[in-house]
């Protein structure tokens, strides 16, 4: 019997702190992470996001951030929300991240991931900061399908590729995109062909001079063009189409892993597809 109680009130503890673990309220100062906890928290727990979250085309979760309190990361916009816990990159404001450290309030510093099992690694500390691993396993194998289905066969040729971001910004080698070019059957040519290391501005004299095979950028053929546009619609681009398809990956798909690699992944396989399809 006393076995027994013993077992009964070590149960109702657990669940206890479960509950309690489940209430933590959440502010993220970061768009990526603030995608992971759209994914995976309770609405409830989800004090605040990002401001970026909320730009149209700038995010894959613009519609829900649209409902979602937010701030500009500014430390008394986070301090009036009440949270737990604020989820910071190294992006996020110094002086905010000072002042909540100051002021007691919890926080976690994430990197940015440059590579895939990073990226999954961090949806899984993110779960267990706020009590939701059931919930992050399920959105992790739903990220494990979506990369199965667009790996490229491994004997299949690479294709040579760069990603031009509207304002003329490229991922090179060592980041994310470059690893998920890398599996969807791409070769990232951005520093054989560019000069661009890590990350660069492109001159488009040397993309001009050696053209890759596809240009993955933003489809700017509708909606309103921005001065960041200007880049992808240069008229010297035109002129080695012939030599050079372009294939749509949206911006909003280039700088966040997460739940984002389900939407990246696919649209790097359609490209692919698309390019082995119009040169078989």
């Amino acid at each position: 019997m006393q076995s027994r109680a013993l077992i009964t009130v070590a149960l109702t503890a657990l669940m206890f702190a479960a509950s309690a673990q489940a209430a933590v309220r959440v502010v993220s100062l970061n768009p990526c992470l603030d995608t992971v906890l759209v994914h995976i928290a309770e609405r409830e727990q989800i004090a605040g996001i990002s401001h970026y979250s909320r730009l149209p085309g700038g995010s894959t979760i613009t519609e829900i951030a649209q409902t979602l309190p937010y701030t500009y990361e500014s430390a008394e916009e986070v301090i009036a929300l009440k949270p737990d816990l604020v989820l910071t990159s190294g992006h996020s404001s110094l002086a905010t991240r000072n002042a909540l450290k100051t002021l007691g309030i919890e926080t976690k510093l994430f990197p940015v991931p440059e590579k895939i099992d990073q990226s999954i690694a961090q949806i899984r500390e993110i779960a267990a900061l706020i009590g939701r691993e059931e919930k992050a396993e399920e959105v992790i194998a739903r990220i494990h399908v979506a990369l199965e289905a667009a790996r490229a066969p491994a004997d299949a040729p690479k294709v040579r590729a760069v990603v031009l971001q509207r304002n003329g910004i490229v991922p090179g080698a060592g980041t994310l995109a470059a690893e998920l070019m890398n599996h969807t059957g791409f070769e990232n040519v951005a520093g054989q062909n560019l000069g661009i290391g890590k990350w660069g501005s492109v001159e488009l004299e040397r993309l001009i001079n050696h053209p890759p095979q596809v240009l993955l950028a933003e489809d700017i053929t509708t909606g309103k063009r921005t001065w960041a546009d200007l880049v992808l619609l240069h008229p010297a681009l035109q002129k080695v189409s012939g030599q050079m398809m372009r294939a749509v990956f949206p911006d909003k798909y280039l700088y966040c892993g997460g739940p984002v690699l389900i939407e990246s992944s696919a649209a790097l396989a359609a490209a692919r597809t698309k390019y082995l399809a119009a040169h078989p």
